[in-house]
């Protein structure tokens, strides 16, 4: 059974999950509305003791909210520590504003962004922070909406804890995606450097069976051939089977951009595919031409899937002197998928294989209507 102390030590060490989004202008957009509703709130409310003091106080602490994100613990700290002294210029006497509930997201975006120390920390402060309240105060009253000021920062702290984990589940499972795309491209990268050095322990061995005419050097050169070929292919092959987590290897070619004709025609009641295909493209390096491949058949997979009353879904790759252009694109209505179609994670292996091949991958609305993904890829392949 997990005990405290082990809990508080995970909890202490417990790193940022990850950067968080910079400040924007919502931010100071969300900062002006809440110094004006709290400077509104103090004129209406006259029924507020210290109200103008209160008023400006509120207003000014409204700022930190501007560093929620990336300094959650010294936002809190500072809007919980400032009433503390004011109460004893106040004798005690706090005035209960509506717009105070702003300062919620302050704990929620401790542990939403924050790490585990300052995580631990902030709740210190909130602890020593409603402790002085309760000692300046000492009324049942307060006692009593300290305990629901605690129920509500505990739910607001468990929400932070759910979305933070969820955020974090989204991006290890996005890391597994391109941890997955990676693989399939070292399959691929594997096929066609067993190929040819395959070709090169055939040559060799053939070399040997000849070379009984021309001894001495020529032979001894075909024998390192030979060897340093079986020692590669060798060596690529266990690679591949701890790739592949065990799976054979497989020399046989890898599809090729020819073989998108495969994909043309109507599946079905869906839509139908048109493959078109312009520019020298057989001379293409073979991880080029399977990255084209995998992303139009991806592509094509997922218009087929997602895209809402598409007719027609089109292929085309175009190829030139120093790059190949895929674009995939639908009729269908412009918008988000259907309801009942399950999120993937297509779009991010294409563009994770796009850039590993030194290219780059976009999917966006179509001009008119559908959906549009466009591969640019370097014809040399260059690997990142």
């Amino acid at each position: 059974m997990l005990s405290v102390d082990t809990l508080l030590r995970s909890v202490w060490n417990e790193p940022r999950p990850f950067d968080p989004p910079p400040r924007t202008w919502r931010d100071w957009a969300l900062v002006g509305a809440l110094v004006l509703v709290a400077v509104l709130e103090g004129a209406v409310r006259p029924d507020l003791p210290w109200r103008f003091l209160w008023t400006a106080v509120v207003a000014g602490l409204a700022s930190t909210l501007l560093w929620r994100r990336t300094r959650p613990l010294a936002a809190l700290a500072l809007a919980s520590g400032v009433p503390g002294p004011l109460l004893l210029v106040t004798d005690g006497e706090f005035a209960p504003m509506y717009t105070t509930v702003c300062f919620l997201l302050l704990p929620y975006s401790l542990v939403r962004w924050g790490s585990g120390r300052e995580i631990v920390a902030g709740a210190a402060v909130v602890l020593v922070g409603s402790a002085v309240r309760i000692a300046l105060d000492g009324s049942a009253s307060g006692l009593a909406d300290l305990v629901g000021g605690f129920a509500v920062l505990f739910s607001v702290g468990a929400l932070a804890a759910a979305v933070r984990f969820r955020s974090g589940a989204r991006v290890r499972e996005l890391d597994r995606v391109r941890m997955l795309e990676r693989e399939r491209l070292a399959r691929d990268l594997h096929d066609t450097v067993a190929h040819h050095v395959s070709a090169m322990a055939i040559r060799a061995q053939a070399g040997l069976a000849v070379a009984e005419s021309r001894p001495g050097a020529a032979a001894e050169a075909l024998r390192v051939i030979d060897a340093e070929a079986s020692r590669a292919l060798a060596e690529m092959r266990a690679v591949v089977r701890a790739l592949r987590w065990g799976e054979p290897a497989d020399l046989g070619p890898g599809p090729r951009i020819g073989d998108l004709r495969r994909l043309a025609g109507r599946e079905g009641a869906g839509p139908a595919v048109d493959v078109g295909i312009t520019g020298a493209v057989d001379d293409l390096p073979p991880p080029v031409a399977a990255a084209i491949f995998r992303m139009a058949r991806e592509a094509v997979t997922n218009a087929r899937r997602h895209a809402r009353r598409a007719t027609r879904i089109e292929v085309r790759v175009t190829a030139d002197a120093t790059s190949v252009l895929l674009r995939v694109s639908d009729d269908g209505e412009t918008g988000f998928p259907r309801p009942t179609a399950a999120p993937g994670y297509g779009i991010v292996g294409m563009t994770e294989r796009a850039a590993l091949l030194g290219g780059a991958c976009e999917a966006a609305p179509g001009p008119d209507r559908g959906w549009t993904v466009t591969a640019v890829l370097p014809r040399t392949g260059t690997a990142a």
